[in-house]
C-alpha cells in the first residue's frame, strides 16, 4: 500500500465534529471528514456526490506543532416581518498549528487524489472557508503504509517552534490514526457518508493515539531545502508567478 501525505498549516484552522447551533468548536487535530471534504472540493465534486472511493482509505495525522485555541464571536441577525432578532455566536479556531496528514490506499486512487490536490477546482480550506492553507500543502505519495509514513516523514513544524521544542526538551510527537481491527481505541464520529445539505451523515470510526520519538523522525528527515517546502507563512507567495501579481504592478 501507499500513503498520500499533506502538510496542514495555516495561521488559523478549525476542525469541528459536534458543532451545533451558535457554538462552533474545533478538535485539536484535523478530522477525517474535514480532510476528505477538502479533497472533494479539490476534485470539484458536488455535495451530492458519492464518497465510496474514500471509504477504504486509512486516515491518520501527526501533530507536528500543536495549536492554541482561540475564540471569536460573530453577531447573527434574523429579520422576520417587522421583528428583528440579534444574538451572539461563537467560533473556535486553532492558531499556529502544523499537522502531517496521511491517507493510505492503492497507488491508482491516491494518484488521482494527488492530481486533484495540485490542480484544485475550488479553493481549499483547513476546516472552514476562512482558513486557507499556508505554504505547500501536498507533500507526495510514499511507498509505505500509513504508520510507517507518519513515523518517518520529516518534521514539518515551523523553525521557531522547532527551536522552542528543543529548548523545552520535547522528544515525542503524537500520532492520531485509524485503529487496526485488533487495537482498542475510542470512537470519533467523523467518518463521512454524505456531505449533502439535505442529509449530512457521519459514522463513527475507531481511533488510537500513540507517540513517535523525534529522534526517530530526525533520523529519516530531509533538509528543508531538499524538500523544497517553505516553513514560513507568506500570504503573497501564491501571487509571485502571476503576471498580474501585486509585486509586478508595483515595480
Amino acid at each position: 500500500m501507499s500513503t498520500l501525505l499533506f502538510r496542514l498549516a495555516a495561521p488559523m484552522q478549525s476542525w469541528g465534529i459536534s458543532s451545533k447551533f451558535d457554538r462552533r468548536t474545533t478538535q485539536m487535530e484535523p478530522t477525517r471528514s474535514g480532510v476528505i471534504g477538502m479533497i472533494v472540493a479539490a476534485m470539484g465534486l458536488s455535495r451530492e456526490a458519492s464518497l465510496d472511493v474514500f471509504k477504504p482509505l486509512k486516515f491518520g495525522v501527526r501533530i507536528d506543532q500543536p495549536g492554541t485555541i482561540k475564540k471569536d464571536f460573530q453577531m447573527a441577525h434574523r429579520q422576520k416581518g417587522s421583528k428583528s432578532n440579534t444574538w451572539v455566536t461563537y467560533r473556535y479556531y486553532l492558531e499556529d498549528a502544523v499537522f502531517l496528514a496521511g491517507l493510505e490506499g492503492s497507488s491508482e486512487v491516491l494518484a488521482e487524489l494527488a492530481s486533484s490536490m495540485t490542480h484544485p477546482v475550488y479553493p481549499l480550506a483547513l476546516g472552514r472557508r476562512s482558513c486557507p492553507p499556508a505554504g505547500k500543502l501536498y507533500l507526495g505519495i510514499r511507498e509505505a503504509g500509513l504508520v510507517t509514513a507518519l513515523r518517518q516523514e520529516a518534521w514539518q513544524a515551523s523553525p521557531w517552534y522547532q527551536r522552542k521544542a528543543r529548548r523545552q526538551h520535547i522528544s515525542f510527537l503524537e500520532i492520531v490514526r485509524d485503529a487496526e481491527p485488533n487495537e482498542n481505541g475510542y470512537a470519533v464520529r467523523d467518518f463521512p457518508e454524505s456531505f449533502s445539505q439535505k442529509r449530512r451523515l457521519y459514522h463513527f470510526r475507531n481511533v488510537v493515539r500513540e507517540q513517535v520519538s523525534l529522534s526517530q523522525i530526525l533520523g529519516h528527515e530531509n533538509t528543508e531545502n531538499e524538500q523544497g517546502i517553505s516553513m514560513e507563512h507568506d500570504p503573497m507567495a501564491l501571487l509571485e508567478d502571476d503576471d498580474v501579481s501585486i509585486k509586478s504592478q508595483n515595480q
